[in-house]
């Protein structure tokens, strides 16, 4: 199971990618405690999500934690996760229904980011960290991740 998690066939260049997505994960992460009315529990609220005052911190800290992952490479098929799941309720209660509200191009527009981080993040799903991440160092030096 760790040589699941750690191993990766991914080239040097993915450093980027993770790069990219952490950053916006631990950014808008950031944002939610920083602006609580437009950004946090006062966006779920307006978008529906149940117990907002909830929900908005936790997943406010699992941006924050996740995103920190992606950017350093440690546990990075498994950070994905909860960052899947994050960007697929962000799609789903905002842009489907701006989709059937505005039209296509005006969901297109605002969707953007959400699709590159849902690509983005299936990239690393898929693929790994990297060559130079934690996951790799681990996985090299530890005989025990190397072997499974």
């Amino acid at each position: 199971m760790p040589n699941l998690l750690l191993r990766t066939t991914a080239p040097p260049a993915t450093i980027l990618i993770r790069l990219l997505v952490g950053g916006v994960f631990l950014s808008e992460g950031v944002q939610k405690f920083l602006f609580p009315e437009t950004l946090g529990a006062g966006r779920f609220i307006k978008i529906g999500i149940p117990y907002p005052q909830f929900f908005a911190p936790f997943v406010g800290a699992v941006e924050i934690v996740c995103g920190t992952l992606l950017i350093i490479g440690l546990f990075t098929r498994l950070a994905t996760v909860p960052l899947l799941i994050d960007i697929s309720v962000a799609i789903f209660t905002t842009k489907i229904p701006m989709l059937y509200k505005t039209g296509f191009w005006s969901m297109a527009h605002e969707a953007r980011t959400d699709y590159c981080m849902l690509l983005g993040l299936i990239f690393l799903l898929l693929v790994g960290s990297g060559p130079f991440s934690v996951d790799r160092r681990m996985h090299a030096c530890n005989p025990a991740f190397s072997k499974s």
